[in-house]
């Protein structure tokens, strides 16, 4: 469903009191304890406490959007050990990089389907190995489960799926987003009002996209240029992030963009990213919160080893104190507990 002229950008949550608690987006799903993008982890997802669930989309050959980290998808599912696709397997340049691997692109979802899930990080998280085997969901699939859920449960479960290298799949013919409104307007979800974020690395098929659907949208941010050629350090900056309010209703940092850490890995004084952003009428959801000690910063770390989990709830809280509106977490549980109120 497309609409003549753009929607208007919804209000800021520090528009008027009282402010909305903070979401929580389960990143990939519950992939702390269950192989990322698999509908075992958004279903745990949910039963964390989790507002949003998040697939990362990418086209099949077919035209079928699937969720998957990246198109190449030897990391995580079992397509190497399939003598049948040895032949897909090629080297492609994805947005400046070359990549060698086998490709969502060159494969029918009927193919994928045939193919298995399984984790991503076996070194940091081999709990999630006992959960292998799952299939690739469509984003159709994920759409049903998350209104199932919100209708089991009676809370509004929403979707904050990721247009995955839109410039290229674009190039190839097989653009994501047209696929993405389509699914979305199948589900009734078209509105400001609809439990949608659209987020993306890149910045241009954003813009496009303002004239095409009411939904919420959210610019990612990291560091150095987008696929599509933009700064996003000039992004960081009072006027780059009153452009960004034109088109989108937040931003999704890096969050180190929000708390820097030293060469020791503890955290220094907070920047004025989130109030600048809030200036700008944006909201503010950094990304990502994981309960291993490999990711957190040192202050919140156990003993033991990297895989060890440590206090990834105190970590959060550190964030939430700057006045963040959103966070992505591995651990919907641990971002549950951070909001919850402290003990005396």
């Amino acid at each position: 469903m497309s609409q003549a002229s753009a929607a208007p950008l919804p209000p800021s949550p520090r528009a008027g009191p009282p402010p909305a608690p903070p979401i929580i987006i389960a990143h990939r799903g519950a992939s702390a304890d269950r192989p990322e993008h698999t509908l075992a982890a958004y279903a745990l997802a949910i039963e964390q406490g989790a507002d949003f669930i998040e697939p990362d989309l990418v086209p099949t050959k077919d035209g079928a959007l699937v969720a998957r980290h990246e198109n190449e998808i030897s990391g995580t599912t079992d397509v190497a050990s399939h003598p049948e696709f040895a032949d897909r397997k090629a080297t492609k340049t994805i947005d400046g990089k070359a990549v060698t691997g086998w490709f969502t692109e060159d494969f029918t979802l009927a193919e994928l389907k045939s193919l298995r899930a399984r984790e991503r990080l076996p070194a940091l998280r081999p709990a999630n190995l006992a959960y292998d085997a799952e299939e690739i969901p469509t984003l159709d699939q994920i759409i049903a489960l998350a209104k199932a859920a919100s209708a089991r449960t009676g809370r509004t479960i929403g979707i904050y799926p990721e247009t995955k290298h839109p410039s290229y799949f674009t190039a190839l013919g097989l653009p994501v987003e047209p696929r993405l409104l389509a699914a979305l307007a199948a589900a009734g979800w078209t509105t400001v009002d609809a439990p949608v974020f659209i987020q993306s690395f890149e910045v241009n098929n954003l813009k496009a996209l303002r004239s095409q659907t009411g939904v919420r949208f959210i610019q990612l941010i990291e560091s150095g240029l987008s696929a599509d050629g933009h700064d996003y350090a000039a992004m960081l900056t009072p006027a780059g992030l009153k452009a960004i309010a034109a088109y989108a209703t937040g931003i999704g940092p890096a969050r180190d963009l929000i708390i820097p850490r030293d060469a020791g890995g503890n955290l220094l004084a907070p920047t004025s990213l989130v109030s600048d952003a809030h200036a700008a009428g944006l909201e503010v959801h950094p990304w990502t919160f994981r309960p291993e000690n490999y990711f957190l910063a040192a202050p919140y770390r156990s003993a033991g080893t990297p895989l060890e989990r440590g206090n990834a709830v105190a970590e959060i809280r550190a964030y939430l104190e700057t006045g963040i509106d959103g966070l992505f977490s591995d651990s919907p549980a641990a971002a549950v507990a951070a909001l919850a109120p402290e003990a005396p």
